[in-house]
């Protein structure tokens, strides 16, 4: 169905769609279910912790045979050099041939990864940093623009301009974040030179995310001005969803929950007001949980719609 693309050559998944890496919630129940339902599910390791990346891990593992991948946030891994290590070790030792490097300098972690057999994408944000990342020798590019959800630099570019900026300058294939739902979003990222497409919203109003109802209602009902930009000192923002808390916060207001609070009152207790999920702007676009099975074979159908209609219009 997707013959000559390099995404799904990479990947070995049926369908060039990512799931993105997301904290806490891109974890064995989410994952599994993305990559049985033929696309590429990514496993979470921003948390730094070996034994919770472990058990997840062999969860997956026992749960299908389908292929997944496993993030590497570089940032965070380097604030603890044993930490580290061990992980990287680890993974290394479980045969994974697939991997995803974000959040920092991707050299290093490029090198030890390919050296190991592993097929290596790194996450970018920016012209620059896609071009640094294909001189360290990634195999492709997961190129996020500035409406995705969570920590962003506050001088991004939306999608539609970073994805055309960056394909002209490299050859390597192109992942499109920000903005992408459906099959719609998912052929308008392949005219910009995209070979495959990164979800993160989209999935986490999905039955199988682990977050509490409330927070997937509160996407489902978000209009599409549902999200807001507030501060992250020291230097980044966050896009989260619109919410009295958010609102009060980027007003100055109001001071901004620790993580871990906000993981807690949030995903666990469902506490929307309170708190600010992060949302990409396309929380906008989605109008209701599905199932994961649900949003792939829509997605992939209403691709094949899109490039047929955009096919039919050379004939007419």
């Amino acid at each position: 169905m997707f013959n000559g693309n390099r995404v799904t050559a990479h990947t070995r998944s049926r369908y060039p769609i990512f799931q993105s890496p997301m904290t806490w919630i891109a974890r064995a129940p989410l994952v599994t279910a993305v990559s049985q339902a033929g696309a590429m599910g990514l496993l979470e390791n921003s948390i730094r912790d070996l034994s919770v990346t472990k058990r997840e891990f062999a969860a997956i593992r026992a749960a299908t045979n389908h292929p997944f991948g496993v993030n590497l946030p570089i940032r965070y891994l380097q604030m603890d050099a044993k930490e580290e290590s061990a992980i990287i070790d680890w993974l290394l030792g479980q045969g994974i041939h697939f991997a995803t490097t974000s959040a920092g300098d991707p050299t290093r972690y490029t090198r030890l990864l390919k050296d190991a057999g592993v097929t290596v994408y790194h996450a970018t944000a920016t012209l620059r940093g896609a071009i640094k990342a294909v001189d360290a020798g990634v195999d492709g590019l997961i190129v996020e623009g500035a409406e995705s959800a969570g920590i962003r630099n506050p001088e991004e570019v939306h999608t539609f301009a970073l994805l055309q900026a960056v394909r002209e300058k490299v050859d390597v294939p192109i992942v499109a974040a920000g903005g992408i739902v459906d099959g719609r979003g998912m052929a308008a990222a392949f005219a910009l030179g995209a070979e495959g497409v990164t979800m993160g919203t989209r999935f986490v109003a999905s039955f199988e995310s682990p977050v509490h109802r409330n927070y997937k209602d509160a996407i489902v009902s978000a209009p599409i001005t549902g999200t807001i930009m507030t501060d992250n000192p020291p230097r980044a923002r966050s896009r989260g969803l619109r919410t009295s808390y958010s609102v009060e916060v980027s007003e100055g207001r109001r001071e901004r929950l620790p993580r871990n609070a906000t993981l807690d009152m949030l995903y666990i207790q469902g506490d929307v007001d309170n708190t600010s999920g992060a949302a990409g702007e396309s929380a906008g676009l989605i109008h209701e949980i599905k199932s994961v099975q649900q949003i792939v074979d829509d997605t992939i159908a209403s691709f094949w719609r899109e490039i047929d209609r955009l096919a039919g219009l050379r004939s007419r």
